[in-house]
């Protein structure tokens, strides 16, 4: 009975707006209060939380997107992008996709890409003849793919929570960041056409091209350095993180020098607030999801739903429908902790393995990031823009079409995510 009240409370602090790492703490207090001997693990569970050496690589990620942003990196990647689809006559639409594959590489997170990416080609192609629902519907749809394609700040939470390799993870993410990437391409150039939206011309000039590419290289050397050193046991996803950080003050400060020493005092300060704010989240969502294991909670959702009888397709299905609806209400940090707990000894005995669960998660989660109500890439966006949500979501929905197809994909063909980590880790 103090479980469901427990579970009654999260829900309405959650719908009445009370951000989900203090509703998830809120209720397990409550939780406490009925079971007053376990008062002595609050602090050790949110301590245990936090004191993760892999929680040292959060912060050092997202100050080396940070720093990558602020020394000149995302102009320079959109006009590496334009050149790279200029022989085939490709739009800024397009240019808009391959941008944001590469630089999900580089940031990991997809608040970060619509905020860096759109507030420079959301403008250009509205100026460019572009309608700024569109314009802006495909910045947040594209943005998705920075959670997906390695490294990945919410792969870093799943891999602490689920034991699995930080390395073997972002591999799962490379082939589902990929096709969404393509299949983003292929419907953008479809629409265009259809719309006849402007496409660029003028002739590749070779000099040009490699002029772009030395600027733009530079930035998409870094996933690449990150995934081969992590992969091949090199260095830790800590040192990585370390070493992609020194990277990008070399690059900003030396190469591309337009990274100035008062940039980094705001660089220090978004990573603090960002990262600080996922360390709270991690700290209650622990609490709740030990007070769910020690109830059985896990245990007894698996024997509910091998009890049913009921063909597997339809339990996959469900559990897409399911991360979908959550991530519709639920911000990519918290429901990736509160689920992975609950769901990654249900689903082993329907044939799913944590490595393969991660990236459904992730590819299901990304989605939620430009889906009202709480979709923080919509957001970003709207402030951009200046169009309301509602528009927004109306723009990207062609395209988010594309990563439910390829989130279908993950749950349905195993061999989508774990083909690559199987071939080096042996998964």
């Amino acid at each position: 009975m103090v479980l469901i009240i427990m579970l009654i409370i999260l829900v309405i602090l959650v719908i009445i707006g009370v951000p989900v790492c203090y509703a998830l703490g809120l209720s397990s207090i409550f939780y406490l209060f009925f079971n007053p001997d376990f008062f002595t693990m609050l602090p050790q569970r949110m301590w245990a939380g936090a004191n993760s050496p892999l929680m040292i690589a959060l912060p050092l990620f997202i100050i080396a997107g940070e720093l990558m942003n602020s020394g000149g990196l995302t102009k320079r990647l959109i006009d590496f992008s334009m050149y790279l689809v200029r022989p085939i006559k490709g739009g800024l639409g397009e240019v808009n996709v391959i941008a944001s594959m590469i630089f999900g590489g580089i940031s990991g997170s997809s608040v970060a890409d619509t905020s860096a990416e759109g507030s420079i080609i959301i403008p250009q192609m509205i100026k460019k003849g572009f309608s700024p629902e569109f314009a802006t519907g495909i910045t947040v749809a594209t943005s998705t793919m920075g959670m997906i394609i390695p490294p990945s700040i919410p792969m870093l939470m799943y891999s602490m929570v689920s034991g699995e390799s930080v390395g073997a993870l972002f591999l799962a993410g490379l082939i589902p960041g990929i096709l969404v990437g393509i299949t983003q391409l292929v419907l953008t150039n479809i629409i265009s056409r259809y719309k006849h939206f402007p496409r660029e011309e003028g002739k590749f000039i070779l000099k040009d091209f490699f002029k772009t590419f030395k600027d733009g290289i530079f930035a998409a050397m870094m996933p690449l350095m990150i995934i081969i050193t992590i992969t091949f046991g090199i260095v830790t996803a800590t040192e990585s993180a370390g070493i992609a950080v020194l990277y990008a003050l070399i690059i900003g400060f030396f190469i591309y020098r337009e990274l100035k020493l008062k940039d980094i005092i705001q660089v220090l300060k978004r990573a603090l607030l960002n990262s600080s704010s996922v360390m709270i989240i991690i700290a209650f969502s622990l609490i709740f999801t030990w007070i769910l294991a020690f109830e059985h909670i896990p245990d007894h959702i698996g024997i509910f739903l091998s009890g049913l009888k009921i063909n597997r397709i339809w339990i996959l299905t469900f559990l897409d429908l399911f991360i979908l609806f959550v991530g519709m209400f639920v911000d990519v940090s918290p429901a990736l902790l509160l689920l992975s707990p609950i769901l990654i000894p249900t689903m082993q005995n329907f044939g799913i393995c944590p490595l393969q669960l991660g990236a459904i998660l992730i590819v299901g989660l990304a989605i939620g990031l430009a889906t009202p109500p709480i979709g923080m890439c919509l957001y970003v966006a709207s402030k951009i823009s200046g169009l309301p949500i509602t528009k927004i979501f109306k723009g990207a929905i062609p395209f988010l079409i594309c990563n439910v197809i390829i989130l279908f994909l993950v749950t349905f063909i195993p061999e989508v995510s774990t083909f690559i980590p199987g071939l080096i880790f042996n998964k």
